[in-house]
């Protein structure tokens, strides 16, 4: 007599849901101008006191509560200062990057075009009829 096992496994390793969705957290929280613009705001407050350091390192030991006072007001300074250009920078830079991915997708989707009517001569005639509509219909709208 023949029987047959079916066993019930598991299709998905819960490790590995569990790391794609701390991987898709983790990136939703980057995603945005606004985050974007936060770890600009970051970086450019922290190179600040980097040389607000170097600078007040070289006072003497006599005024290191001033120093520290001096050092602060930097910070916030700075975090006051450059917090809306650096989010409208952060906004420019992300759109110029969606916008130069979108191109890049665009030349990619033509190339691929071409290269399918290169080998297919319907698809070739297509592309000639399109393209002769069109400038009948620019000629027509020039005159």
């Amino acid at each position: 007599m023949t029987s047959f096992v079916h066993p019930q496994f598991s299709s998905q390793h819960v490790g590995a849901n569990r790391a794609v969705r701390t991987v898709e957290h983790v990136s939703g929280l980057v995603q945005g101008a606004r985050g974007g613009a936060s770890l600009l705001l970051a970086a450019v407050v922290s190179a600040v006191l980097v040389v607000a350091n170097q600078v007040v390192d070289t006072w003497s030991e006599g005024h290191l509560l001033t120093a520290w006072a001096v050092l602060w007001a930097i910070a916030f300074a700075a975090l006051a200062l450059l917090a809306g250009p650096l989010r409208r920078a952060a906004i420019t830079l992300r759109a110029t990057v969606f916008a130069w991915n979108e191109r890049q997708i665009a030349a990619e989707q033509d190339r691929q075009m071409m290269r399918v009517a290169m080998t297919d001569a319907r698809v070739m005639a297509d592309i000639s009829r399109a393209m002769s509509m069109g400038a009948a219909r620019d000629v027509r709208n020039y005159f």
